[in-house]
């Protein structure tokens, strides 16, 4: 639209081009503690992200952004919401499209996490971004059997509340949590293998 102006008369060029960032909070449980991943550069320490390249979506600069960062590639980070606080970065008016995913240990085992109540003091405003998405986490696990799949396919009752422990410590006691869920559960005829005593029964989701 060469030659574009609006109602005031001014041109596209005319209006300030803040700069754009993506940054991620990649959650998982580990050791029954909730995680986030943290990158330390140089001695401080953030969100994988980086700023949007010309020509480039969001979602290519979040994929680009944990494979250079975390070497993570093939998972598919959503949208949190925008961060647009005047003062979050002190190189200057930065933008950042926040996005979040919760993956299971397995897919992070060479990744540096921390538990999330450990993840102060970050670059920018990334406390932030792991607060709500941490919330927002906590919001989707209320009443449903692990949303994010952290567990697989199938689990034990025992090892599906204690991520849900991990997730919300808030989370109910074992049997009433029991009862909660067993509703959206289907019972597998297999059980659990690899412990000591009696193995339980392995569920699934409905």
């Amino acid at each position: 639209m060469t030659g574009w102006t609006d109602e005031r008369g001014k041109r596209l060029t005319d209006y300030p081009r803040p700069s754009v960032a993506v940054d991620t909070a990649l959650l998982t449980v580990r050791d029954e503690t909730l995680c986030v991943a943290v990158v330390d550069r140089g001695g401080s320490k953030r969100l994988p992200g980086t700023f949007l390249h010309e020509g480039e979506l969001l979602a290519e600069a979040v994929e680009r952004s944990l494979q250079q960062r975390v070497g993570l590639a093939g998972v598919v980070p959503r949208q949190l919401r925008t961060f647009d606080a005047i003062d979050r970065d002190n190189r200057g008016r930065v933008l950042s499209v926040a996005h979040m995913i919760a993956l299971p240990e397995q897919q992070l085992v060479d990744i540096g996490v921390v538990p999330v109540d450990e993840a102060v003091g970050l670059d920018f405003d990334h406390d932030l971004i792991v607060a709500e998405a941490v919330a927002t986490l906590r919001r989707e696990y209320v009443g449903h059997p692990d949303p994010a799949w952290l567990l697989g396919e199938r689990f034990t009752i025992l090892d599906l509340h204690r991520t849900h422990v991990a997730i919300d410590p808030t989370t109910a006691h074992k049997d009433t949590f029991r009862r909660a869920m067993m509703r959206q559960l289907v019972e597998t005829d297999q059980m659990e293998t690899g412990t000591v005593g009696k193995p339980a029964r392995l569920f699934r989701r409905m």
